[in-house]
C-alpha cells in the first residue's frame, strides 16, 4: 500500500503519508561496494539526456524507460543473473525505476537515488508510477495550476499511479481513491517534457 489517508485540517484536505517500513531498502553488500555503487549512480544520473538517445534494447523497447516494481520484494544484483550477489533488497511494490540496459531476461535499473543494478524482468511491470519527493508535503490539485483547489497533501515517499502528462509542467496522478495534478518537479518517474497519455 502506498500510504494512508487522514484529515489534516478543517478544510478536510486529506493527507497521504508514506509507510516507512513499506519502502525500506536493506543494504546487503559491503560498505565499500555500496559507496562505489552510489558514486557510479551519481556519475551516470543523466536521465533526460538518455531519454532522447533513441537507443533500443534487446526487447525492442526504448532505452531508457520508466517502469515500476511488480513484486513487494525485489533483489537488486550486481550483474544479470542469479549467480551475481544481491546488493540491495527493495521492499516496495509499485516503486518507479528506470530501465537503462537489457541483457536476455535481465534489466539494469536505476532508482530515484541513482543506484543501479540488475533485476529479473518478471519483477517489473509497464504500469507507470511516480515517487513524491521534496522536503515537505506536496499538494495534489483538482486542476493543473498552483491556484487550483487542493485535493490531498502528499508526503515525500508516497507512490502514486501516473495517469497522464499533457505538458512540461503538470501530470495527473492517482493515489488511493484520490486523483489530481502534481507539478512535474515534485516527483520522480517521468522525463523532462515527456508527454504521457
Amino acid at each position: 500500500m502506498p500510504g494512508q489517508a487522514r484529515c489534516s485540517n478543517r478544510n478536510e484536505v486529506l493527507k497521504v503519508s508514506a509507510f516507512t517500513k513499506a519502502h525500506s531498502v536493506r543494504l546487503i553488500g559491503s560498505l565499500v561496494f555500496a559507496l562505489f555503487l552510489v558514486f557510479g549512480g551519481i556519475l551516470s544520473g543523466m536521465a533526460p539526456v538518455w531519454a532522447q538517445s533513441g537507443k533500443v534494447g534487446a526487447s525492442g523497447l526504448p532505452l531508457p524507460r520508466f517502469v515500476s516494481f511488480r513484486a513487494v520484494e525485489v533483489n537488486l544484483r550486481s550483474g544479470p543473473g542469479v549467480r551475481y550477489p544481491i546488493l540491495w533488497v527493495f521492499q516496495r511494490r509499485g516503486l518507479p525505476v528506470e530501465i537503462v540496459d537489457e541483457f536476455d531476461t535481465w534489466r539494469q535499473i536505476r532508482d530515484a537515488g541513482g543506484t543501479t543494478g540488475w533485476v529479473h524482468q518478471s519483477m517489473l511491470q509497464g504500469r507507470r508510477s511516480v515517487l513524491v519527493q521534496g522536503q515537505g508535503e506536496q499538494i495534489l490539485r483538482k486542476q493543473p495550476g498552483l491556484g487550483a483547489a487542493p485535493v490531498a497533501r502528499l508526503e515525500p515517499g508516497v507512490v502514486a499511479r501516473l495517469d497522464h502528462c499533457t505538458d512540461e509542467n503538470w501530470c495527473r496522478v492517482e493515489v488511493q481513491s484520490f486523483s489530481g495534478w502534481l507539478p512535474r518537479d515534485t516527483f520522480y518517474g517521468t522525463y523532462q517534457n515527456e508527454i504521457y497519455e
